[in-house]
């Protein structure tokens, strides 16, 4: 029920006006009249009405002045002028001011009502969008430190405005303790129970996380609590004191470390950002604390890692990658599995000594691992695929998460690559060696046979062709063609009528009696002696 006042200087209208409305049909209650507008004005101050009918002229204070006074002091207040055709231009002036409407005297319940159905729909109207509005207001109270987060978050990773940064941080109330803030970046480097987690155990511990630092450090006024989409837990302290708001964040930083793990399955690591106006750049805080969270490649894991103690630390000159991916290709090539794990171990050395930064340290490692694909490549096109058991290298070493693990990955790499390579020289060697007895067997007979012209026929070396060469047969290349030409002679002197000279002429000595010397020194018998044991075997 919609509340309602009466303001006429005559008494008379006043009563006519109240008697011949039945005013619940229409939402409403007269709750009282007054004969000027100064009494009305202090009826307002006393109960608030909200319709006021009024007259135009009156004493004292004129339903005109009224409207206005009542536009500054009760601006929700609805006023429907009454007034004669003599005051019709001052209702249209109320009307301008605040007025909602105006009856023409005299007036008749049926005006009246019709006046008061509109009233009644406006006033349903405005008190629904209040409500609304109410609902909203309690909602957004609520949801108030979830939408601090987002905006937090936000400011932080996305495009942002310097207007819209400064606005948000005044309307969420963010470091309006200090002029400065250090962000802490926590994230769960592993769990640590005994027994198999599912998503949902590792979320529920993830959020305890949240709830831990929420806790200690959100409850503080010169505080801020937000997470990231990937779980990752920031803390803002914000001061005026570089030194003593360093101190704070080391302090909690610690607090929070030994809380969490001393309750919960996780190693956990804390980045600690370097101090950054507030004002100037809010997200030079974040960039930091990521930063030093990032160390943990190199550093390990479960640590608390502030920024400005390892840029304070001295390191080596400039490490060269590129006499590092020199080395290993000349490891590769003729070094063994031990020498390999020896450069191993020096190279992640050097990394750990210099303390380069995570995407420096994938940045050395990528070089190296592609400097090891393309000797691959360079050795055999179909070598090239990755000898490990992802597709792609590059994506494996992106999910190593210490420099430990890196180590131990790329050590394997090497091992299975230098394995790749001796399976690729075996089968060349094979290849080569097969070619070269192919040779010999087609050009046995002729005597400028040698091992150069072997070597020019199967593009090696006279020297490794002859180590790869025994390796494969078990014997030097001259000894083999040897065997096979004394094979042939021998089977020429049993089968045949050959003269002993025209033998020598056919398995490839162009001297008979080099033949018949080297024959004896390889049978124990001249050429004559081993035909005549021949024939007597036959008969």
């Amino acid at each position: 029920m919609y509340k309602l006042i009466i303001v006429d200087d005559e008494i008379l209208v006043r009563d006519a006006i109240k008697s011949q409305m039945n005013w619940t049909e229409y939402g409403f209650e007269c709750i009282g009249d007054c004969e000027d507008g100064i009494e009305a004005l202090e009826f307002m101050e006393r109960e608030q009405a909200d319709v006021v009918l009024t007259d135009i002229g009156m004493p004292f204070m004129d339903g005109l002045e009224l409207t206005r006074e009542l536009a500054e002091r009760h601006p929700d207040a609805k006023v429907v002028i009454l007034t004669g055709y003599d005051d019709f231009d001052y209702a249209q002036r109320a009307v301008k001011l605040q007025a909602v409407d105006y009856l023409l005297k005299p007036i008749t319940s049926v005006e009246l009502g019709t006046v008061l159905a509109r009233l009644r729909q406006d006033l349903d109207s405005q008190r629904n969008k209040e409500q609304d509005y109410e609902q909203l207001r309690r909602q957004l109270a609520e949801n108030m430190p979830l939408l601090r987060e987002r905006f937090l978050e936000q400011m932080m990773t996305s495009p942002m405005t310097d207007r819209q940064k400064r606005e948000g941080l005044s309307y969420f109330q963010i470091g309006a303790n200090g002029s400065q803030w250090i962000e802490l970046a926590m994230d769960v480097d592993e769990f640590t129970w005994e027994y198999s987690s599912s998503i949902a155990d590792q979320q529920l511990i993830r959020f305890a996380v949240y709830n831990v630092v929420t806790e200690l450090i959100g409850s503080r006024q010169d505080s801020s609590v937000y997470r990231d989409c990937e779980n990752r837990v920031f803390a803002l302290v914000a001061g005026d004191d570089p030194r003593k708001l360093m101190e704070t964040a080391l302090q909690l930083a610690e607090e929070s470390h030994e809380a969490i793990v001393s309750i919960l399955p996780v190693k956990l690591s804390i980045g600690v950002g370097l101090p950054a106006r507030l004002r100037e750049d809010v997200t030079c805080a974040h960039r930091t604390a990521l930063a030093a969270l990032e160390y943990r490649f190199v550093i390990g894991l479960g640590t608390i890692i502030p920024l400005s103690d390892v840029e304070a630390r001295e390191r080596p000159e400039v490490l060269s990658v590129v006499a590092w991916e020199s080395e290993l290709v000349t490891k590769l090539k003729t070094g063994t599995p031990d020498e390999l794990d020896e450069w191993v171990d020096k190279l992640f050395k050097a990394i750990r000594e210099h303390l380069f930064p995570l995407p420096l340290c994938q940045l050395y490692l990528q070089r190296i691992v592609l400097t090891l694909m393309h000797t691959l490549y360079e050795l055999d096109h179909q070598a090239a695929r990755p000898p490990g058991p992802r597709s792609d290298p590059m994506e494996e070493l992106a999910l190593l998460g210490t420099l430990d693990e890196a180590q131990a990955w790329l050590g394997e790499l090497c091992k299975q690559a230098v394995a790749k390579i001796r399976g690729l020289r075996d089968s060349q060697s094979d290849l080569q060696v097969n070619k070269a007895l192919e040779f010999v067997k087609h050009h046995y007979k002729d005597p400028d046979l040698s091992l150069i012209s072997v070597c020019k026929h199967i593009s090696m070396s006279p020297s490794y062709f002859s180590v790869m060469f025994k390796q494969h047969i078990g014997k030097t290349f001259v000894e083999h063609v040897t065997d096979i030409r004394m094979e042939k002679a021998r089977e020429l002197l049993a089968l045949t009528s050959m003269k002993s000279y025209e033998i020598a002429y056919e398995v490839g000595y162009s001297d008979p009696h080099y033949f018949s010397g080297a024959f004896k020194k390889h049978q124990g018998d001249t050429p004559t002696e081993y035909r005549q044991k021949s024939t007597m075997k036959k008969a």
